[in-house]
């Protein structure tokens, strides 16, 4: 039995001093009340109104039971609006890279809070983003996958320093130059710098958290033998303020994405390689009866803030990685 279902048929039916009003007033059929009141008195051994009469009366036993029942609604309701205000007031975490430019996360955030939904953005490791979702610490994530499975993929590139007669970019954000598409074996030792607009050679490529993961480490590992790099070259990026000075001051090469070359004034070219480019899934915290629907507004918002483009890797398309990423979110919907 829905006691409180039976309770409104019952309090209903006090107050409208008829069966008809009070299946009007609740939206239900006369039957289904006359129905719910019989079921509670049989619940509570007596009967509740009297019958005899031709207006209907509450007997002198549902009269005693009445502000109970009254009371049993009004906790109800009380905890039903105590529920609403506090899904209204949940901050639902969501794990990113930590490599988001600030502006893109206050996106995310404000996307949520013109639905209603107050989001906290927490920067975290590929690694941790994933634990965070098995714990339940964490309702959505940006998780690493393949990225020819991902449903974003953001193209990475080679950031390094800006040739000295290029000016500085007048504002953090201001677009930056952009090199031609990179080959791993372009960065091969050689006597000579590489030709006019290409990358410094034979200088470390530092990778950063974000990308070692393993299945994506073991792809530029693997990448780089083939190419024919020293062993050695590739190394751990470390603190990023460490590996962004090395970089600017002409001393390594860093691997990441365009969005975070440009907020630091650094020179980005793309790698022609897709497969070693970052793929993300946005996922969120497994219910037990399985993973929970994500909202496309935040898949969107996600997207736009790792610098993401949507669909499959396009091989053709490996040099054009500063295309019109928002166009193509736009696109998604």
């Amino acid at each position: 039995m829905d006691l409180l279902a039976h309770l409104e048929a019952y309090v209903a039916t006090v107050d409208e001093s008829s069966f008809s009003r009070a299946a009007e007033r609740l939206g239900i059929a006369q039957p289904l009340l006359s129905r719910r009141i019989k079921t509670l008195e049989a619940h509570f051994g007596g009967p509740l109104f009297d019958r005899s009469r031709r207006q209907v009366s509450t007997t002198e036993f549902g009269m005693l039971l009445l502000p109970y029942a009254r009371d049993v609604l009004d906790r109800a309701e009380r905890l039903g609006r105590a529920a609403r205000s506090a899904r209204q007031a949940r901050v639902l975490a969501v794990g990113v890279p930590a490599d988001c430019a600030p502006a893109a996360l206050a996106r995310v955030i404000r996307s949520g809070a013109e639905r209603g939904i107050t989001l906290g953005v927490r920067e975290l490791p590929p690694e941790e983003r994933e634990a965070g979702l098995a714990d339940g610490s964490l309702a959505y994530a940006l998780v690493r996958v393949a990225p020819e499975q991902a449903a974003l993929r953001v193209p990475l590139g080679l950031a390094s320093a800006p040739p000295p007669d290029e000016p500085r970019p007048a504002h953090a954000g201001a677009r930056t130059s952009r090199g031609r598409a990179v080959h791993l074996e372009d960065l091969r030792p050689r006597r000579s710098r590489a030709a006019s607009g290409g990358l410094p050679t034979a200088l470390p490529l530092l990778v950063p958290a974000e990308d070692e993961v393993p299945y994506a480490y073991d792809r530029l590992a693997r990448a780089a033998a083939r190419s024919g790099l020293p062993e050695g070259l590739i190394r751990s990026a470390g603190p990023a303020a460490t590996a962004l000075a090395e970089t600017l001051a002409g001393r390594s090469v860093l691997l990441c994405a365009e969005p975070f070359a440009r907020q630091h004034g650094a020179r980005w070219a793309p790698l022609a390689d897709v497969s070693l480019h970052r793929g993300y899934d946005v996922r969120g915290t497994p219910r037990q009866r399985g993973a929970v629907d994500v909202p496309d507004w935040l898949v969107v918002s996600l997207a736009g803030a790792a610098g993401a483009a949507t669909g499959p890797p396009d091989p053709r398309r490996a040099g054009s990685a500063g295309e019109d990423v928002p166009a193509r979110l736009a696109a998604r919907g």
